[in-house]
């Protein structure tokens, strides 16, 4: 059992350097902070779960993947780039990585839905009492 433990935490940094270098390519929109990034998805998809001895099933590559849309959409910013940045923003756990991410894409966070509350109304809480000016004239 305690070998699962290290091979977890070498996933969580993994995944951590993966998510601090799409950070860095969004700051610097250089190609070698792209292959870095694609570089730990590699990583990240080897990690991954391995198939079985048949080799017509294809790789895990979700990271891959999911990295070369980040980068499109961060070296594209349009209409068809914005959900998926919204998406890789809501799926980030730490919230300073998240900040920082979003304001160098310059765009919004998610945001967690509103609560709507009734409207606040007057309901005469002051009728019937009289202004301040009125009580200091009878004085």
């Amino acid at each position: 059992m305690s070998s699962t433990v290290p091979g977890m935490e070498k996933h969580a940094r993994t995944l951590r350097a993966w998510q601090l270098a799409i950070l860095r390519f969004a700051v610097t929109f250089d190609n070698a902070d792209k292959l870095a990034v694609l570089m730990i998805a590699a990583e990240l998809d080897g990690l991954g779960p391995r198939q079985g001895p048949r080799q017509d099933k294809p790789e895990f590559s979700y990271f891959r993947k999911t990295s070369v849309e980040l980068c499109v959409a961060i070296l594209r910013p349009n209409e068809l780039a914005a959900p998926v940045l919204r998406q890789y923003l809501a799926r980030i756990d730490d919230d300073r990585l998240k900040r920082t991410l979003a304001a160098a894409i310059e765009t919004e966070q998610p945001k967690a839905p509103a609560i709507s509350r009734p409207a606040k109304h007057d309901n005469g809480l002051w009728k019937g009492l009289s202004a301040r000016g009125n009580r200091l004239s009878r004085l």
